[in-house]
């Protein structure tokens, strides 16, 4: 009696549990980024040097806030913006690396959602520069800070949604550029910018009319304006709104950012142009 044969059914491929390659995707970045040592050491002693340098140059001229605030205690949460966005972006670099070594055609033909995909990038970068910047946070009481817990609960939500926002879009950036020198340009062009006008150098109150316009409609303004009011509560008065609403503000453009990404990445069906 002739034995039916069993035909196998191509195209029926079962999907992973997306929490595996999150995890996996999310602990690939940190091992990654601190195995370069001098990317870690870079990242840190970049804004503390700008923080010191220009705190220490502009000094006693430049007063602002109640209590005639110094100068290097305004400047303290930009620097620290600076390390969460130089952290961001560069560590989305690896975007490009991936694909030019072949790494990324191989996590988009696996079996894995790319909501997966963009997530376990994102929240990789997300850590890193998360915990950079509250690393940062020793040199806090150099410049008279002793915050509550309730204000330390706030840095760390302020710094969470700007590093995930921040991360997303380096994500979404770096997905459409062909070359590590394209994706330096436009973090040049577009990015610095993002991060000058968001009251890290300057209050928006002394600005002139159209640059307070631009820093009006920057998402970044509003959670350092969180971040300033919970290490320097006295600066309340000077923001644009309260720190729950500056909040809630940041987390609607982190959720933007990252549905652009994840929106982007599901464009394609196959890999990104090298």
């Amino acid at each position: 009696m002739a034995q039916t044969a069993t035909i196998p059914v191509i195209g029926s491929i079962e999907r992973v549990n997306p929490l595996l390659p999150i995890f996996s995707l999310w602990r690939r970045e940190i091992v990654r980024f601190y195995r370069q040592k001098s990317r870690v050491i870079g990242v840190i002693l970049s804004p503390l040097l700008f923080w010191l340098v220009i705190g220490s140059g502009f000094g006693s001229s430049f007063r602002s806030g109640p209590g005639e605030q110094h100068y290097l205690q305004y400047f303290f949460p930009g620097a620290l913006l600076m390390i969460v966005l130089f952290t961001s972006i560069f560590t989305m670099m690896s975007v490009i690396e991936d694909r030019d070594r072949g790494f990324l055609s191989s996590v988009l033909v696996a079996p894995v959602s790319r909501t997966a995909i963009v997530m376990g990038k994102v929240l990789g970068g997300t850590t890193l520069s998360a915990v950079q910047g509250l690393v940062f946070l020793v040199f806090a009481p150099a410049v008279g800070v002793h915050f509550t817990i309730g204000d330390f609960f706030i840095v760390v939500v302020s710094v969470f949604l700007m590093a995930f926002a921040l991360t997303a879009l380096g994500f979404a950036l770096a997905w459409r550029m062909e070359s590590a020198q394209a994706f330096h340009a436009i973090v040049n062009l577009f990015l610095i910018p993002l991060w000058l006008l968001s009251g890290a150098l300057f209050p928006a109150s002394g600005a002139s009319g159209w640059i307070r316009w631009v820093m009006r409609v920057n998402p970044l303004t509003y959670g350092l304006d969180a971040l300033r009011t919970a290490l320097f509560p006295a600066t309340a008065a000077m923001n644009l709104f309260s720190v729950s609403t500056s909040l809630a503000i940041l987390a609607i453009f982190t959720a933007a950012i990252f549905g652009a990404a994840f929106m982007m990445v599901n464009r394609r069906t196959t890999q990104p142009a090298a």
